[in-house]
């Protein structure tokens, strides 16, 4: 039911505290808005609360972003000139506009006149319009503090038709800045054009991007009667750390899109998916490498499971530190802790402060120093075993992992508080242990660690038998809707009436993400199977799906998953073009690759597939996947000979590749060389000794050789592995 405020529309001479009839209230909710969205802009927030739009003045959200004028450009445009990574840049001003003069490394040479402004420090970067609604941010940066021009990605040589390059989709306002940057964004991309109608309610990032849009409560202030209650927008009365984290995380986040639009207030998982800790972006033990934006950090946290919030620690409106040294620790923590029994080191030395001991960092975009917000105890014993970075030695660079180690068992004792990072770390090595593997599998159901951590280790392990499905299941249960969507993702090889029993207890789950996730299972299974299914949820489910792979349909990695999900249901010639306009996109995005070349093998145009091959290979040589595909497209054109050269090449570039080796062994078998057919299947078992694939072939190869005994054995040996499994 909803909970109405009851607000009283009077005339304009009546006075305030005038006494209302019950048919004189109209529902708050019910009112017709005037603003697009309900969104009303700052000038009538000050109206009310001055004080606090005081205090975000002159803020980072506000100077998010400007447009290009006298008072919003910090850089120097005054007939400057420099020279950075072979790109040359002549910076001017012009009948008051700002421009620059870019002469590219392949000697191209154009104008542009720098339409707004992009953050203020500690660098600054600038916007430029282009055709189809676009906005490129440039790579040629200010640095603030330095004052000087820089290059993000310093040191690189990036081409013009490069991913990278700022004119390209990696630096799109609209697909990567816009809307974290200004408030109601909409970025009303058109997949079919490839282009973009993006708007938004104000330029920056004010008052209703975090407490939502205020038409409403605006009503109620102008109409406010003592005995109605507040009609706050739904963000302003949301309490605790659940609403504070729905409004910081959509912006402070590694995450994919969901839904095309922000909606303010909404849960996180109806809206992203969080980016797990994976080594692409994290350390192996969960401390940031690349940029996470520090949700993903912080969920990590012993803070965050205690109920710390982000203004426990700033100011909600400056965003500034409440403090800058040890005091804003010591607001929850004990005073021991500031003490050199504790932290060993000198008082009133950095080596005193608690945050680079807890908090260290990494610079991002040139210049730009952001701390870890998973506020661990340093490691350095984690470091000798796996090469992690640490506090210690991130200080102390000219001693070594090992004397750091020491050193903590000095001032702490040997003995180490049990920590997720032990599990995470294990996870991602290539050989787990049965011991560690029992471990781990415990560790997946352990509430006592954080959800990304615990998704993070699903996503990491291989499944192989019925004992890890069964601990799998239990998964499905988490009250993480993070983890229950990995946990999901495990099941996508399974067969498909298993995906459909799975699929179909998750297809009504109460968030958005996992339903998507059960709804990803059921991609390429015959309809025909799925008339059991409850058909709403079935169809709710895949809309939201598909609502979410076209608003990343910017993106080349979008156009990747648009690919594969036409490929998966059988429509091809849809997949095609999704897979191309990726590679349009990015042309060093590998994976689109495979995919292009076997959809235009199930359709039958093998040259198409072959080209995308040999492109492929150009592209990256030493890869031996193209190799072993290629050789597969051979063998259909019975080009055997050009086949096993192609195989042979996949296993020199990767000694790992047992599949090559198989393919081998099955050519030579076929062809009666018997010998080069044991030597390879060999080689494959050598990889995976208890692949049944393999084994099979060398029970027939023993058989072909008369060692019928051999053979009859290893076929029974096959039947108790699959009986296992």
């Amino acid at each position: 039911m909803r909970n109405y405020f009851w607000v009283f529309c009077f005339a304009l001479l009546s006075a305030c505290n005038s006494k209302t009839k019950q048919s004189d209230y109209v529902a708050v909710a019910d009112i017709e808005l005037q603003h697009e969205d309900g969104y009303v802009g700052d000038s009538k927030c000050i109206e009310c609360h001055k004080g606090v739009y005081d205090t975000w003045k002159g803020s980072d959200h506000d100077l998010a972003m400007q447009v290009a004028n006298d008072s919003t450009v910090l850089g120097d445009f005054n007939n400057v000139k420099t020279i950075l990574d072979g790109v040359s840049y002549e910076f001017t001003r012009v009948n008051g506009d700002f421009n620059v003069h870019i002469k590219e490394i392949d000697g191209s040479e154009t104008d542009y006149k720098i339409d707004y402004t992009f953050g203020v420090q500690p660098l600054q970067q600038y916007l430029v319009d282009f055709e189809k609604g676009r906005k490129q941010v440039l790579r040629v940066t200010w640095d603030t503090e330095k004052k000087r021009w820089f290059h993000q990605y310093g040191d690189d040589t990036i081409s013009p038709h490069d991913w990278l390059h700022w004119t390209e989709s990696a630096q799109n306002w609209n697909t990567m800045c816009a809307e974290c940057h200004s408030t109601n964004l909409k970025k009303n991309y058109d997949a079919d054009a490839d282009a973009f109608a993006t708007s938004y309610s104000v330029i920056n990032v004010s008052c209703e991007s975090c407490h939502g849009p205020a038409e409403r409560h605006v009503y109620w202030a102008e109409r406010h009667q003592e005995n109605i209650p507040v009609a706050n927008t739904y963000l302003i009365s949301g309490k605790g750390q659940f609403s504070q984290m729905n409004m910081c995380a959509p912006c402070h986040a590694r995450r994919a899109k969901l839904t095309p639009n922000l909606e303010p207030g909404k849960l996180f998982e109806d809206q992203y998916l969080l980016q797990n800790i994976s080594s692409d972006y994290y350390h192996g033990d969960g401390q940031i490498d690349e940029e996470d934006y520090v949700y993903g950090s912080f969920l990590q946290s012993k803070m965050y499971h205690s109920g710390v919030t982000c203004t426990d620690c700033h100011d909600a409106h400056s965003l500034k530190r409440k403090a800058d040294d040890n005091s804003l620790c010591m607001q929850c923590h004990v005073p021991k802790y500031d003490t050199v029994e504790h932290h060993f080191h000198t008082p009133g030395t950095e080596g005193a402060q608690c945050i680079n001991c807890h908090m260290t960092g990494a610079t991002y975009m040139g210049n730009d120093f952001r701390r870890d917000h998973s506020f661990r105890v340093p490691r350095p014993d984690q470091s000798v075993a796996y090469g992690t970075p640490n506090a210690c030695t991130g200080c102390h660079e000219d001693k070594s992992d090992k004397w750091a180690a020491k050193q903590i068992i000095t001032w702490y004792g040997a003995d180490r508080a049990d920590h997720f990072s032990d599990g995470l770390l294990v996870s991602n090595l290539p050989k787990i242990t049965k011991a560690d593997r029992e471990r781990l599998d415990a560790y997946i159901t352990n509430l006592d660690y954080p959800a990304i951590a615990r998704s993070t280790v699903i996503n990491n392990l291989r499944v192989s038998n019925s004992k890890q499905v069964e601990v799998l299941l239990k998964g499905l249960k988490d009250p993480s809707p993070l983890v229950r969507y990995n946990t999901l993702q495990k099941f996508r090889a399974m067969s498909p009436l298993d995906r459909i029993a799975i699929a179909s207890e998750h297809l009504n789950d109460t968030t958005k993400l996992v339903r998507i996730g059960a709804v990803q299972l059921l991609n390429g299974v015959d309809p025909s199977l799925l008339k059991d299914v409850n058909q709403a949820n079935l169809n709710n489910a895949r809309q939201e799906l598909e609502t979410m792979l076209f608003t990343n349909a910017d993106f080349s990695t979008g156009r990747l998953q648009l690919g594969d999900y036409y490929l998966q249901n059988q429509d091809y010639h849809t997949a095609i073009k999704h897979y191309k306009e990726a590679l349009k996109k990015d042309s060093l995005l590998m994976p689109v690759y495979s995919n292009l070349a076997t959809t235009y093998s199930l359709v039958g145009e093998n040259d198409n597939a072959k080209q995308t091959l040999n492109t492929w290979i150009k592209k990256e040589p030493n890869s031996a996947r193209p190799y072993y595909l290629r050789a597969l497209l051979q063998f259909e054109l019975k080009a055997n000979e050009a086949a096993v050269s192609d195989l042979k090449m996949a296993v020199k570039l990767d000694p790992e590749d047992s599949r090559s080796k198989y393919n081998l062994a099955t050519y030579y078998f076929q062809n009666k060389n018997i010998k080069q057919a044991e030597n390879y299947i060999r080689q494959a078992l050598e990889l995976e000794p208890n692949n049944p694939d393999y084994n099979y072939l060398l029970a027939l190869i023993y058989k072909e050789q008369g060692k019928t005994k051999e053979s009859k054995r290893l076929m029974m040996a096959i039947q108790i592995m699959q009986g296992q499994s």
